[in-house]
């Protein structure tokens, strides 16, 4: 696989390349073959819990509630490899981010004002996907799949004006999804995660909450698959 990776790089920065049609028809079934995927999408995440303990805090119960985030952008690079016809196993590296608003009572005579939370997310996930390759859908097939995935992820936020909070936690996840094959290499994948994702706001001695980075996932993104390695007899056997 790491001996093909500049090749792949450069065939997915390649404009002409979902043009192209190669030779074959690529694999009848998924097991031995390998695939990178790389994707972007929306994040659609609830805080709610987040809010209501800020605004349930005491002296913050009368401020006008500030405007609300409710989601931001992701991206997500996959490396998998087909253990089976069925099974896949794969590590998925990702990141997002958004911009939480809280408003914050005033100091003596000043009024409330809204104050920005920076929040942002990385790590990889390792996971296992279950799949099922249908040639007849499409012109090369439809390959859905369910899979499931944990792994570290450092999460953190910035309040205005103070130092960056950083914490390593766990993250998990659950997909479903499907690639659509193009030809017998390229295919265009779509996929909805939900994720279980959290980090708090604020040094442990001064907390005022946590907030979610998780929620649910949509993307879409493109997929290269190589194929599998042909099998090879023992020398002088005939095989």
């Amino acid at each position: 696989m790491l001996r093909r990776l500049p090749l792949l790089l450069a065939l997915l920065f390649a404009a002409p390349a979902f043009a192209q049609d190669e030779e074959d028809d690529g694999p009848t079934s998924m097991d031995g073959v390998g695939r990178i995927t790389v994707q972007g999408g929306w994040r659609s995440t609830s805080n709610d819990t987040f809010y209501e303990g800020w605004y349930g805090r005491k002296g913050n119960e009368d401020l006008t509630r500030a405007r609300k985030t409710g989601g931001g952008p992701f991206g997500v690079a996959s490396f998998a490899y087909s253990l089976s016809d069925l099974v896949e196993l794969g590590i998925d590296l990702f990141a997002t981010g958004s911009r939480l608003y809280v408003t914050e009572p005033g100091v003596e005579s000043l009024p409330p004002t809204e104050r920005g939370i920076d929040t942002l997310a990385y790590g990889a996930m390792l996971g296992l996907r279950f799949q099922k390759l249908l040639p007849e859908v499409g012109p090369y097939g439809l390959v859905p799949f369910l899979g499931f995935f944990t792994g570290p992820t450092l999460i953190s936020s910035e309040r205005d004006g103070e130092a960056v909070q950083e914490k390593t936690t766990q993250a998990w996840a659950g997909s479903l999804g499907a690639t659509w094959r193009l030809s017998s290499r390229w295919g265009i994948t779509g996929e909805y995660r939900f994720m279980f994702l959290r980090g708090p706001v604020g040094p442990e001695d001064a907390k005022i909450g946590s907030f979610s980075l998780g929620g649910s996932w949509l993307s879409l993104g493109v997929t290269y698959t190589f194929p599998p390695e042909p099998s090879r007899g023992l020398p002088g056997s005939g095989l």
